[in-house]
């Protein structure tokens, strides 16, 4: 991780552990740096395992192997190796990972399937199958760590380490959820473009486990942006490991099903936050809220079109308040849009209202509220009912900067 923490960083809560989830961490050696870059957290027998993946057609073995092992629905372990993507790197990527699912089954006495593995950093270098196998052995007998220790392991560029939690009451039990993520550049949606895993001690069928993470995935990991590149990697697992007694959730109609989506989507919205705020180079978190379009969907869109706009991000990091590069952004989006229906605000505060400069807008509060580390958007497009909000961050010179010296 880098040394150069984000201004917007905010502090790792206290999480609680999770009952048949115990994380552990050690050095595999995957690039030259003196810290941990293996997480392995091992899971209970009867552990149910939803995932969502990245479309980038150039994906990752570990990601191939995840979508078919994911549609089993269970779960004995989960690997993370930091430093290598092992993309784009053909058979012999696809061979050590197939060797840490065999060494990670040989050890638990559980199927290949079961071990579910990651990996982010450069592309194009194949996994070290050697550093992987004596990683793995290294990791196997240390001792159990926190959820602070795992998420700071996971990270690459990231500049602090990332987490959440929520509770609920579920069959008149109390459940816990937590969840830990790595992102901080090539951050786009489709899906989560980043690492995120989420652990839960209630008892939730796969099935239903996997509606439920795929709707708080589009709520929150699909609505954020930092730069608009979509890894080759991303991946978000979540593993309900049934230790809490509750009767399992299956639907909806089960006594506590609400509550449990709700605090998944909590969790999961809190770890796209924190991934914004750790956009490389950000110096504010931005909020972009469309009201009025068609269709949440085109909403969305339009939302996406304005986070994703250099043009836009560069003014909010100068704290210009360019509306007018608002109006190209919602013009390009390539949905139904109507220039004299449009209208254009900040901080709450409306420059423009129905495709007109308002006469009596006054410039100085907007310029305030710019100056604050956590700046919003507001748009009305004047034409339904459709409503979204997409987070991103400001580009400036340090995303240049960290990313022309991602390899070296």
């Amino acid at each position: 991780m880098s040394h150069l923490t984000s201004p917007l960083a905010v502090p790792f809560p206290d999480m609680p552990a999770i009952s048949g989830a115990v994380p552990r961490i050690a050095r595999a050696g995957y690039k030259a740096w003196g810290r941990c870059d293996l997480t392995y957290v091992e899971l209970a027998e009867g552990t149910a395992v939803a995932g969502v993946f990245t479309r980038n057609i150039c994906c990752s073995s570990e990601v191939e192997i995840g979508r078919e092992n994911v549609a089993r629905g269970s779960a004995r372990a989960l690997v993370v190796n930091a430093g290598n993507s092992n993309a784009f790197t053909g058979y012999r990527g696809r061979e050590a990972v197939e060797q840490i699912m065999q060494q990670v089954a040989e050890h638990l006495d559980c199927l290949p399937g079961d071990v579910f593995v990651s990996s982010t950093g450069v592309i194009g270098v194949p996994l070290p199958k050697d550093k992987a196998r004596e990683g793995l052995d290294r990791v196997f007998g240390a001792q159990p760590c926190s959820w602070e220790d795992a998420a700071n392991t996971i990270g690459t560029t990231d500049t602090f380490a990332k987490g959440a939690m929520a509770s609920a009451i579920v069959d008149g039990k109390r459940i816990e959820i937590a969840g830990i993520v790595k992102g901080s550049g090539m951050i786009a949606p489709d899906m989560s473009t980043m690492l995120g895993y989420v652990f839960t001690d209630a008892d939730v069928a796969p099935a239903f486990l996997q509606q439920c993470l795929s709707a708080a995935n589009a709520e929150a990991f699909n609505c954020i942006t930092v730069d608009s590149d979509t890894s080759t990697s991303d991946t978000v697992l979540a593993f309900a490991t049934a230790q809490a007694g509750n009767k399992q959730l299956a639907s909806f109609d089960d006594p506590g099903a609400d509550a449990f989506a709700a605090a998944l989507r909590d969790v999961c919205r809190q770890l796209a936050h924190l991934v914004v705020r750790d956009g490389e180079g950000a110096t504010k978190f931005i909020s972009v809220s469309v009201s009025g379009a068609i269709s949440d969907e085109s909403a969305r869109k339009v939302g996406l079109a304005v986070a994703n706009s250099p043009l836009v991000k560069t003014a909010i990091a100068g704290e210009d308040a360019n509306w007018g590069r608002v109006v190209m952004a919602v013009g390009k989006a390539g949905e139904p849009a109507d220039r004299d229906r449009l209208s254009i605000g900040f901080g709450g505060i409306w420059a423009a209202r129905e495709g007109q400069p308002l006469p009596d807008y006054d410039e100085e509060p907007v310029a305030k509220h710019l100056k604050r580390s956590e700046v919003s958007i507001e748009i009305d497009l004047g034409l339904g009912q459709g409503s979204s909000t997409v987070w991103t961050c400001d580009l400036t010179h340090g995303y240049i900067s960290i990313n022309a010296d991602y390899r070296s």
